[in-house]
């Protein structure tokens, strides 16, 4: 099963060998579909400027809000100019299980008339411009990069950050989008199922995000001096942006407008808000009251958790994950980071690694045959995770390392002190 199966299942087996049957007549082009995976483009962009941007500048301190938006705002440039070079070539296109092919360095090929009345679709996306769904997916890429910065917040170095999310996107990111989603992609072929990125995505990045905080070390005075949150206002703002950018991102994995992006809506919506309370509830019984940020932080939990499973679950399902990734990922940032002592700043780990490994293996719990008109294996869905917890921590710690080897990664103990925004950007909040 893979992840436009549905689809898949429509094509003949030769589709899968080279980019000659990715040309399509115009007239198998769906003006619905397209107009909604262009707007579902979008909205998973506005999900990582400013949704995420915002987000994460909210529970920074004042001096380094400036440079922890500036860091998202970064990211989506290069990880656009990253994709549109290499990395959708080699995430998409044909060649093996592991890794694809070169026929898509920077677009070539891509919308190309070749004869008159055509034009090039990805096959399992046939009603909408190959244009689109590169732009689509460029947007996952941006996000994965983005979610990352979270976990070191407020003590890493901007070029430092550059160039860490650049090589990860290359050597991680692009490799496990292909082995997931592509055509004849190695997980793909086993069975996972990920239908919007809670494995490619989430796990991903809060792995990698994980491995630089721990890499990188504590801020200085982490658990000794109070670092609250500068504007929750922010956080509450980026997060309702996120929220609303989210339907784009799993309801527009569809890549049609039909019933199971309605389905994909449905159950988005219901995980997000449900968890958004079950977080609150938990504050309570653990005899704090409900925060502004606990309620932010249930959403995305909850958002996070149904993203593998939007299209492959029922609305009743979709209720049982919000509960279930919210209650683990509240554990996992308010008890374990404290007892294990490891400074993950914005919790990128907590929420969308812990997030992405519930919703992930909740997605073969729940996943209904009446809706994927096929079943899903627990035992696959526990092996892409292990995979890639593996294979992400792995290379994020060997990326820092030879990155090391060059260059501080860390701001110094003054720097830090004073505020990345002044000594990145030479800018500050008045």
């Amino acid at each position: 099963m893979k992840r436009y199966h549905w689809l898949m299942a429509l094509l003949p087996m030769t589709a899968h060998a080279d980019l000659s049957d990715w040309v399509q007549p115009t007239s198998v082009i769906s003006a619905g579909d397209t107009a909604w995976v262009m707007l579902a483009a979008i909205l998973v962009l506005f999900m990582t400027i400013p949704g995420l941007a915002l987000f994460y500048a909210g529970m920074v301190r004042k001096k380094n809000i400036l440079a922890t938006m500036v860091q998202s705002f970064a990211i989506c440039c290069l990880v656009a100019v990253i994709w549109i070079v290499c990395g959708y070539s080699l995430a998409f296109t044909p060649n093996n299980p592991f890794i694809g092919g070169l026929d898509r360095l920077f677009l070539s090929g891509l919308n190309v008339f070749t004869e008159q009345e055509k034009l090039t679709v990805y096959p399992g996306a046939g009603s909408i411009p190959e244009s689109a769904f590169m732009v689509f997916q460029m947007a996952f890429a941006i996000i994965a990069g983005a979610i990352i910065t979270g976990a070191f917040a407020e003590r890493i170095k901007f070029g430092a950050v550059l160039v860490f999310v650049g090589i990860w996107t290359l050597l991680v990111y692009v490799p496990t989008a292909h082995w997931v989603w592509s055509i004849g992609g190695w997980l793909a072929e086993d069975g996972v199922l990920d239908y919007a990125g809670g494995t490619v995505i989430h796990i991903n990045a809060g792995v990698a995000g994980l491995c630089a905080a721990l890499f990188i070390g504590k801020r200085i005075g982490y658990g000794k001096d109070a670092m609250p949150p500068y504007n929750l206002a922010l956080t509450l703002i980026g997060c309702a942006m996120l929220w609303i950018g989210w339907f784009g991102f799993n309801a527009g994995s569809a890549l049609a407008a039909d019933s199971r992006a309605g389905m994909a809506l449905a159950t988005t919506q219901i995980a997000a808000a449900v968890a958004a309370l079950t977080w609150m509830v938990c504050e309570v019984l653990s005899k704090h009251k409900p925060s502004a940020l606990g309620l932010a932080s249930g959403a995305v939990a909850g958002l996070v958790g149904i993203t593998p499973a939007a299209g492959f679950v029922s609305p009743q399902s979709a209720v049982w994950i919000g509960v279930i990734t919210s209650a683990v990922c509240f554990i996992a940032v308010t008890k374990i980071k404290y007892k294990l002592g490891y400074d993950d700043s914005l919790d990128a780990f907590g929420i969308h690694g812990i997030g992405g490994i519930a919703g992930a293996v909740l997605t073969g719990v729940f996943v209904s045959t009446d809706i994927t008109g096929g079943g899903a294996s627990v035992l696959a869905q526990v092996e892409s995770v292990v995979i890639t917890l593996v294979y992400s921590s792995v290379m994020s710690f060997l990326i820092l390392w030879v990155m090391s080897k060059f260059t501080d990664i860390r701001v110094s103990s003054d720097e830090e002190r004073q505020g990345l925004d002044l000594i990145s950007h030479g800018e500050r909040l008045e």
